[in-house]
């Protein structure tokens, strides 16, 4: 892949989510594209902390400075929406109009309406997931329907995958009302999937064969 080929890459700020990302994106800079590893003011501080080499670092708003830490799950999601797409479309911009424009996006799952920024700004969109497919695959059986909550009964059977007893899934689904806005969050990862140009697992053949 040629050097002039600029990706960015942008994670959801959390570290389970940041990690995958980042070593994602120091690969993909070893095949020869320039990188640009894309993180957000609430996390800036940990990212500067590690000096890369063989991928840019730009920081962007999320609007932590206004951030307070009393807001509900629901509040944060929406304020980290908000400011974070537009701050992520003034930096496409600014890039568009330098010596290497971006040719793709590479966002996380968790970030969905990602995809419609880089597509309106003539973007490629791939969507990454962190987790597993065996996680994702729940979360899009459950996204349209196949899982039914609440769960009837000891087990749950999907396509491709052995039976799962209900302490085998993820906790969101088990007590939805626990955290709904968080639920919906997760859910709402497969809502645009088959847009994407792109659709990357951090995880590898040999371990996920059948769901893969």
């Amino acid at each position: 892949m040629e050097r002039e080929t600029h990706i960015l890459v942008i994670p959801y700020p959390v570290q389970g989510h940041i990690n995958p990302m980042l070593q994602f994106s120091k690969r993909l800079a070893s095949k020869g594209p320039r990188v640009t590893f894309v993180t957000t003011s609430s996390i800036s501080e940990s990212i500067q902390a590690h000096a890369m080499h063989s991928i840019n670092v730009e920081i962007i708003s999320d609007g932590s400075e206004e951030g307070n830490n009393l807001e509900s799950n629901e509040a944060y999601l929406k304020r980290f929406q908000l400011n974070v797409s537009q701050s992520l479309a003034k930096l496409i911009e600014k890039h568009n109009s330098s010596q290497y424009p971006p040719k793709i996006l590479v966002y996380d799952s968790g970030m969905p309406w990602a995809l419609n920024i880089a597509h309106q700004l003539g973007l490629y969109g791939a969507t990454f997931f962190t987790q597993s497919c065996a996680v994702k695959a729940i979360y899009y059986h459950a996204h349209h329907g196949a899982v039914r909550m609440p769960f009837e009964g000891p087990s749950v059977s999907l396509p491709s995958m052995p039976s799962l007893g209900i302490d085998d899934l993820p906790s969101f689904l088990c007590d939805e009302g626990k955290y709904p806005a968080l639920l919906n969050h997760v859910l709402n990862q497969l809502s645009n999937i088959l847009e994407a140009n792109w659709i990357l697992c951090n995880t590898f053949d040999q371990l996920e064969y059948e769901v893969g």
